[in-house]
């Protein structure tokens, strides 16, 4: 069977940015952090979420542990942005050109504001999606901020 095109891109953009993790495909789409963490064995805190906002139309990438939730009114400050709102799916695809539960760090059409929680610094090995629901991608911190540009914002 051939890989999904969403992956195709993803892995392409990943060698191409010299990244080094491992794209892993999940026998069932991993909508949840809990979900993922499970099928791979890890702590659900290694498992780093990249959730898209709606900054006034603009869109803002949040790299965060799976272990926490975003408090958009205190990250929205922390950033410079009056406010981050949920985004539609209609607008996460229009941005990232993948579908919410997919969504990788990496892979868009245009570069992406991004910040990165830090508590993700705590494992030696994170994952990520890799563009598409049931494909995640091996990296570290530190490689995450080397591929996205992200700086680091608390997001509790």
């Amino acid at each position: 069977m051939s890989e999904h095109p969403a992956i195709t891109s993803f892995r392409d953009e990943l060698r191409r940015r010299g990244g080094q993790g491992d794209v892993v495909i999940l026998p069932d789409s991993v909508h949840t952090a809990a979900l993922a963490a499970e099928a791979l064995g890890c702590e659900v805190g290694a498992i780093a979420n990249s959730l898209l906002f709606d900054a006034g139309g603009e869109p803002v990438l949040i790299l965060t542990s799976g272990a926490h939730r975003v408090d958009t009114r205190a990250t929205a400050e922390r950033i410079g942005r009056g406010e981050l709102a949920r985004a539609t799916p209609e607008f996460v695809r229009a941005a990232t050109g993948q579908v919410i539960g997919g969504v990788s760090p990496i892979a868009h059409p245009t570069p992406i504001p991004t910040w990165i929680d830090p508590w993700l610094r705590r494992h030696p090995v994170v994952w990520a999606a890799a563009g598409h629901p049931a494909a995640v991608f091996s990296s570290t911190f530190d490689e995450l901020v080397a591929l996205t540009g992200a700086q680091e914002v608390d997001v509790a």
